[in-house]
């Protein structure tokens, strides 16, 4: 009787350890980091192809500036686990994934309420591709966003070309991210005992050549864009941009879905402008006020 106890209790220890190793392999337990980047794929670093435009245009990015920071993880309930100190300001047509922050010691479980900002530069951001002048035009504009490029064209009468320098200061906050984690849509990051989630925040440099702030089937237009230069200088600016109304445009839908107050073409561009932020890759955030 006492041998058959003896085992039995043997055995339920044996178990319970077992069941903890395992709580600890599938992230139940411990702790893990997420290590946090940004990309900005092919279409910033070389170019946007007249192939993937409806209207036969190609644009090069020259400097794609923006400042991330804010980067939060936080649970399904708001309890946050960390969250970035400062600001970071890249160039994203400097080629290859930029470091962004790494959390460590997190508590190994879901955490579903991942977000990040895209707003004005400081004193105090730091660099990462861009140059201490970058960050001067940035801090002069109160800028969180500004790009150079240049888009070509060529018909008949040889090439055209329209150059573009455009400064936004509005900030952006993206919120309730996910994306594809291993084949599976996951919101947020998971942090496993021991392991580290690697992260994406993905830049897309052709959300400013919608032609609709919306719809799934929007196009990447530039036309109507290069139709704004109304002194003819190959310069495209945003308050030419701002004289253009929507109503006028005869090519794409320009729809505006359930945005208020963009009547013009200018107003347009600044609404795309706060729609860059991805997810690892394709994922989607909401775009909201910080």
């Amino acid at each position: 009787m006492t041998m058959r106890i003896t085992k039995r209790l043997w055995v339920a220890a044996a178990l319970a350890a077992a069941a903890l190793a395992g709580c600890g392999d599938d992230g139940a337990s411990g702790t893990g980091s997420v290590a946090f980047s940004t990309w900005g794929e092919d279409y910033i670093e070389q170019e946007i192809p007249a192939a993937d435009l409806a209207d036969g245009w190609s644009i090069q990015y020259e400097k794609f500036l923006f400042v991330v920071r804010n980067v939060t993880v936080a649970d399904r309930e708001g309890n946050v686990g960390a969250r970035m100190q400062g600001s970071i300001l890249f160039d994203h047509t400097k080629a290859g994934a930029k470091p962004v922050v790494t959390f460590d010691d997190l508590e190994a479980k879901p955490w579903e309420a991942v977000s990040y900002e895209i707003g004005p530069v400081d004193a105090d951001t730091a660099l990462d591709g861009a140059t201490e002048e970058d960050k001067a035009l940035m801090l002069a504009a109160g800028a969180s966003v500004h790009i150079e490029a240049i888009a070509r064209k060529s018909d008949d009468g040889g090439e055209v070309e329209k150059r573009l320098d455009w400064t936004f200061s509005l900030a952006t906050r993206y919120a309730g991210c996910k994306g594809d984690k291993a084949g599976k849509e996951t919101e947020g990051v998971l942090v496993t005992n021991g392991g580290t989630d690697d992260v994406e925040l993905t830049i897309h440099g052709d959300h400013f050549f919608y032609d609709d702030l919306q719809a799934a089937t929007a196009a990447r237009r530039f036309a109507p864009i290069a139709a704004a230069d109304a002194d003819d200088d190959g310069a495209v600016t945003l308050e030419e941009l701002g004289a253009v109304r929507l109503v006028e445009i005869e090519e794409g839908t320009y729809g505006t879905g359930s945005a208020g107050n963009i009547n013009d073409l200018g107003a347009f561009v600044a609404a795309l402008s706060r729609t860059i932020g991805h997810f690892r890759g394709e994922g989607e955030c909401v775009s909201v006020d910080p």
